[in-house]
């Protein structure tokens, strides 16, 4: 199997080495964390080095998977991206094989899908996405690059998800909205109608909106 390494520490490096030792398509080769991160082995795997690391280690390994998780906001995870890409780093496309994708849909570098999520015909996914257990992107939407679409959440026919958002988990977009760049959706919501960028929606009673 071809070596990957993993960029990032931490709870979501977790759940994506179960995905990738379930996929069976790469060996990992260790982990990269951040400088003063923690250096303990993750599940057996071992710590490789920090960011600063990296050019010295493409001299080995060619490809890398973000594993830096993302809430409220993707500022890491897309400077990580452009590090990488700019080292020449290929980034992998893991998909769980517990996951069903259309062969009709379209997937980015750097994402992926974990254990149980489904992506249906024509919807078409960014590069260095997250799309999380159970959730769902229906037919025809669209979840732009660096976006985490969270646990059990529901992206509907024809929805627009725009570049570095966040939506929580168990949330449900209705069809053919838009939702604005660099947002962050809440859990447990029902999104109705389009949301503007550098929105922050939260359940706190009512939905308070507040723009960046």
């Amino acid at each position: 199997m071809t070596p990957i390494l993993l960029i990032g520490g931490g709870g979501h490096c977790r759940s994506c080495i179960d995905v990738i030792e379930a996929e069976g398509k790469y060996k990992i080769a260790g982990i990269i964390n951040q400088p003063g991160g923690n250096t303990d082995p993750f599940l057996g795997y071992e710590v490789l080095g920090d960011d600063g690391d990296l050019p010295e280690l493409f001299k080995k390994y060619k490809i890398a998977l973000i594993t830096v998780g993302q809430i409220k906001s993707a500022d890491l995870r897309v400077k990580l991206f452009q590090q990488l890409r700019s080292l020449g780093f290929e980034l992998a496309t893991i998909i769980s094989p517990r996951a069903y994708v259309s062969k009709n849909a379209r997937l980015g570098i750097g994402t992926i899908v974990m254990h149980n999520a489904l992506i249906n015909a024509s919807a078409v996914i960014g590069k260095n996405c997250i799309l999380n257990t159970k959730s769902l992107v229906e037919h025809d939407a669209i979840v732009e690059d660096h976006c985490h679409i969270s646990t059990s959440s529901v992206v509907n026919g024809g929805t627009i998800i725009r570049e570095k958002t966040f939506i929580g988990s168990n949330t449900i977009t209705k069809e053919y909205i838009t939702v604005g760049k660099n947002s962050v959706i809440g859990g447990g919501l029902r999104v109705v109608s389009d949301v503007q960028e550098n929105t922050l929606m939260k359940n706190n009673e009512n939905i308070i909106v507040e723009k960046g």
